[in-house]
């Protein structure tokens, strides 16, 4: 117990001895077609989220129509580089106010070295009233001026993968974005492999 609030005390103190390089800030999105990890979640989507930084320690909220209420995603975590080599450790819950779908829990750990990053989330699933299934989600990216490419996929109780092709820029201060997505028949949900081209428009605000 001593042990934990000396840990709570430390933490307090170094994210006030940092709150004047604090940064607040605030977004909304649009999506013509809303996919996450290559599964299409809604056709036509807003968003919008709230996000803290501070020191390499983030933390935020992002909400989206589902149709079926609102996906609520909440999440922390700690960035850093050493040398070239960038790093995060994170964690991430995806929580639904109807009945769309059930929550996912899930630590997050990334790295980055020049144009390439890769990412693994090793999450658990409740399932309603089903069994409790676990997954691990990965995912490869190539990045350059704007461009994108993307090999991700699932295992463990999950299966299926994906590539995805994109570009993104900002113009007046608007992120624009499009991309391509192929997904396998595990993810597509008709049975057989499927693609998709999408849109996105979104806004940042520092607060």
């Amino acid at each position: 117990m001593k042990m934990t609030t000396k840990l709570g005390i430390a933490t307090a103190t170094l994210l006030m001895s940092g709150l004047a390089q604090a940064e607040w800030s605030a977004n909304v999105g649009y999506a013509s077609e809303y996919y996450f990890r290559g599964i299409l979640q809604k056709n036509s989507s807003a968003s919008g989220g709230l996000d803290y930084e501070s020191n390499g320690f983030y933390a935020g909220t992002w909400a989206a129509d589902v149709g079926d209420g609102l996906e609520v995603d909440g999440y922390f975590g700690y960035g850093g580089e050493i040398d070239e080599f960038g790093y995060s450790v994170g964690f991430t819950g995806y929580y639904y106010t109807g009945d769309f779908d059930d929550t996912y829990q899930e630590i997050n750990l990334g790295g980055s070295y020049g144009i390439a990053s890769v990412e693994v989330s090793i999450g658990e699933y409740e399932n309603f009233t089903g069994p409790t299934l676990d997954y691990v989600y990965y995912a490869l990216t190539v990045e350059q001026d704007g461009f994108y490419g993307k090999y991700a996929g699932f295992s463990e109780d999950f299966s299926g993968d994906y590539f995805e092709l994109g570009y993104g820029a900002t113009v007046s201060d608007i992120d624009l974005g499009v991309s391509l997505i192929f997904n396998d028949s595990d993810l597509s949900g008709t049975g057989e492999s499927d693609e998709a081209i999408l849109f996105t428009i979104g806004k940042s605000f520092a607060l």
